[in-house]
């Protein structure tokens, strides 16, 4: 039996599709205020029979730092999909970040140890794989103290694995872009769609990799169907100009593309805005000097290694960014 940890998310309700289309056995960790309705959503996308598919899903109150509800989920567990994260590049969720990103990681890799699971894969994001000035950024870049909390505590996060890993896990460790996928407006690119779809003036000037959500989801089957274990892979379809990115959206969406380059001292003078407004109409930041400065960065990344280790083809990512245009519904 397999479980799946940030099932209400969205790697982990695409993979949550996959597994049960592929008639396995699976328990789904969810928080008590979390909306596992979304899940169901995420899947009628995909198969008119969505009710069904969702139904053969058993549905597990818990929290990763409970430790006695997640020996309770753990109960005939084999394999472990940890997907689970606090995503914010904001300062002031470090705390929450550093509570559930890494010692909610630490918590679910020592119960997988004394539970002796047979399989554990775990999500991470290029963000803390580090970087690397012009050249390619790849599994052996070295990591760099970046001031960016999100990808400070996913890298802490990958240590605790790495320790699993020393003391005998079966673990292996993804590290995705750019994540592009249907029903989840208010986060991650779904956001990034989100504000194209209302206008934008301006375009930043950094470059990522992208990579579709159902190949981040085949590769973490794959990977643990062949036993790929003690390495991480960078998930990366193709790299992106920022600008590329936001002109494709708007493409699917007929909307006139911005015609601006968003340069740094427009977007602190941004931040500034923002932090009046958020502070004025008690409303949380929009912006922080983290998503300034990835905005700014041009970085690429290689594929290589998951290419060669599962001769992985992935989809192009205009394809992607379509086929969630398609399915974008702020209802």
């Amino acid at each position: 039996m397999i479980l799946v940890t940030g099932g209400t998310g969205l790697v982990g309700c695409h993979l949550l599709y996959q597994l049960v289309l592929e008639n396995k056995k699976v328990n789904a960790l969810h928080r008590k205020n979390s909306n596992i309705e979304v899940v169901q959503q995420v899947f009628s996308f995909y198969s008119q029979d969505y009710k069904s598919l969702f139904n053969k899903i058993n549905w597990i109150e818990g929290d990763l730092n409970d430790l006695s509800s997640l020996n309770h989920a753990l109960k005939n567990i084999t394999e472990v999909y940890h997907c689970a994260a606090f995503i914010s590049f904001n300062k002031k969720d470090l705390e929450m970040m550093k509570k559930i990103n890494i010692e909610g990681t630490t918590n679910l890799v020592n119960c997988s140890i004394e539970r002796k699971i047979n399989k554990f894969c775990y999500v991470s994001t290029i963000a803390a794989v580090g970087e690397r000035n012009n050249s390619l950024i790849d599994e052996e870049c070295e990591w760099k103290e970046n001031k960016n909390p999100y990808s400070e505590t996913k890298h802490f996060a990958e240590m605790e694995v790495w320790r699993g890993i020393a003391e005998g896990l079966n673990a292996v460790i993804v590290n995705p872009g750019v994540i592009i996928g249907s029903g989840f407006w208010k986060r991650g690119s779904g956001a990034f769609i989100t504000q194209v779809s209302r206008g934008m003036s301006y375009y930043p000037i950094g470059k990522t990799g992208f990579i579709c959500v159902k190949d981040v989801v085949k590769i973490m089957i794959d990977l643990m169907k062949k036993n790929i274990f003690s390495e991480r892979f960078i998930l990366v379809a193709e790299n992106w100009k920022q600008k590329d990115f936001i002109y494709s959206i708007c493409k699917n969406f007929n909307l006139e593309p911005p015609k601006k380059q968003a340069s740094k001292s427009v977007m602190y003078l941004g931040l500034f805005v923002d932090l009046f407004m958020s502070i004025l109409l008690n409303k949380r930041r929009r912006l922080s000097r983290a998503i300034i400065k990835s905005g700014n960065s041009i970085n690429e990344y290689s594929n290589q290694k998951i290419i060669k280790a599962l001769n992985f083809k992935f989809s192009k990512v205009e394809v992607s960014i379509k086929e969630t245009c398609k399915n974008f519904d702020l209802n």
